[in-house]
C-alpha cells in the first residue's frame, strides 16, 4: 500500500474512534485486544499492540 494511502486511511480511522461513544469504544478495544492474541505475524501484531495509542483510543 502507498504510504500516503496508509496514512490518510489510519487519518480516517481515528477520526471516526474520535466519535465512538465509551461504550463503543469498550467493544472496539476488546476486538483490536482479540486480535493482537490470535495474530501470528509478528508485523501485524505489533501494528495490533500500538493501534490502540496510535488512533487515540486510550489516553
Amino acid at each position: 500500500m502507498d504510504q500516503d494511502d496508509a496514512v490518510r486511511t489510519l487519518e480516517g480511522v481515528a477520526a471516526v474512534v474520535d466519535h465512538l461513544s465509551d461504550s463503543q469504544r469498550g467493544e472496539f478495544l476488546q476486538v483490536i485486544e482479540a486480535m493482537t492474541a490470535a495474530e501470528t505475524d509478528p508485523g501485524r501484531r505489533e501494528f495490533l499492540e500500538a493501534f490502540p495509542d496510535s488512533c487515540g483510543l486510550v489516553e
